[in-house]
């Protein structure tokens, strides 16, 4: 009996310790919204094309870190950086709806009153590559916005 005990207190605690380290492997809101402030000071002190560059390089672990990238859209929709799927860079993405939800519209739409915002959304996971719930933190500079957002 105490064996069965035993093996069940190590089955509970390594699903607890597996819980906190999955957590580890995901990028917080907090994290997000810290990666945008950190790309809107890098293009600051680079410039646009570098830093956008810089972003784009998934080796650059100054702005990859496990799930987290950067992503930049200009206020007509289109793409000019992204982090996780260069494809997508110099599309208009401005109609592009994920389960029905316009994301990069209701990102302008939201900028036009203010200079950041939140938006969740679902969005491919380019760690396990699966759909999932995503929160992006996004805020203007210039004429464009940077975003990040933590997988839920």
């Amino acid at each position: 009996m105490k064996l069965m005990s035993k093996l069940f207190l190590l089955a509970i605690m390594g699903f607890f310790m597996s819980t906190v380290m999955a957590k580890d492997e995901r990028g917080s809101t907090a994290e997000a919204q810290a990666l945008v402030k950190k790309g809107i000071a890098h293009i600051k002190k680079v410039g646009k094309e570098k830093a956008f560059a810089d972003f784009n390089d998934a080796s650059n672990k100054d702005f990859h870190d496990r799930d987290l990238y950067l992503f930049v859209y200009d206020m007509n929709g289109i793409s000019l950086s992204h982090g996780a799927n260069p494809k997508m860079i110099g599309k208009n993405l401005l109609d592009l709806k994920v389960e029905g939800k316009p994301i990069i519209k209701e990102m302008i739409a939201a900028l036009k009153t203010k200079n950041d915002g939140w938006i969740d959304y679902q969005w491919p996971n380019p760690v396990t590559k699966g759909l999932e719930t995503k929160s992006s933190y996004f805020e203007k500079n210039e004429d464009y916005f940077l975003g990040c957002g933590a997988y839920k």
